[in-house]
């Protein structure tokens, strides 16, 4: 069998703690991230969505409560 040799670099605290932000910093160079009209559509479509569902579960809220209101008067 095979034995692992054990990087004396990453065997410490110290050496994990470094690899995990040198990692961490050669992921996020792979992102590729929004243009500023992306990034306001986007923004504007969840706006947009939060408000129609709102109001789609308020309208729901009131129908029950009217139907509700029918059954226990």
């Amino acid at each position: 069998m095979a034995q692992k040799t054990k990087n004396p670099k990453t065997s410490s605290a110290k050496g994990r703690f470094s690899k995990f932000f040198k990692d961490v910093k050669n992921e996020l160079k792979k992102v590729i991230w929004p243009t500023k009209t992306q990034l306001i559509n986007n923004t504007l479509t969840v706006l947009i969505m939060c408000l129609i569902l709102g109001i789609f579960i308020w309208l729901f809220d009131y129908g029950l409560n009217l139907l509700r209101a029918l059954i226990y008067v």
